[in-house]
């Protein structure tokens, strides 16, 4: 599965979702009808685009619009972005500052929310689709082992950038303008890791 396509199944997922029927359960859906072996492709795709977001800005990021951010919740907000489709995964990746624009962050600082963006179940829809075709819900993670054996990832380690202190309201407001002009109203970052 190329970039393009992967994009398509997005935004058709995306067309698809009502207040009823969540991305992810639209994701599913229509992987579904794509055979094992192309959601294990689609699976490929979502992970190197998630790994690709593993990066110190883009986690300060999720931190501010999270009121916070641990390791697992930082994979949930990774899964939000993929998501919002291609334009705004694009945008997030070469300025996560830029997510100061979106609306929904806007809304979630507005209302004095914090999870906007943060979506666990997008991580799963791969294995959901696959235990469809085979009824066994171990099967996707045996079958991705395999597939992973057969497609090493020759890339080198993603580089996670300048490690710095999220708690620190200058270092935020200096590298995350936009954000923290919406988060940080009190000048500070009161979130934990």
């Amino acid at each position: 599965m190329d970039t393009d396509e992967f994009w398509n199944l997005i935004e058709t997922a995306r067309s698809n979702t009502t207040a009823d029927h969540r991305f992810h359960q639209a994701m599913v859906a229509l992987l579904v009808y794509r055979s094992p072996p192309d959601i294990l492709e689609y699976e490929a795709r979502f992970d190197a685009l998630h790994d690709a977001l593993y990066r110190w800005d883009v986690w300060a990021a999720a931190y501010l619009i999270g009121g916070g951010c641990s390791d697992d919740s930082f994979m949930d907000f990774r899964a939000g972005l993929i998501t919002q489709g291609r334009t705004w995964y694009e945008r997030a990746a070469a300025a996560p500052d830029r997510l100061g624009d979106h609306p929904e962050v806007i809304a979630a600082a507005s209302a004095f929310e914090d999870r906007a963006l943060f979506y666990e179940e997008v991580n799963y829809c791969a294995a959901e689709a696959y235990e469809h075709h085979t009824g066994d819900p171990d099967a996707f993670y045996e079958a991705w082992k395999q597939y992973e054996a057969d497609h090493p990832d020759p890339g080198p380690e993603t580089d996670m950038g300048e490690d710095f202190d999220f708690d620190d309201a200058g270092e935020m407001q200096g590298r995350l303008p936009r954000l923290a002009a919406l988060f940080l109203a009190d000048g500070s970052a009161d979130g934990c890791l």
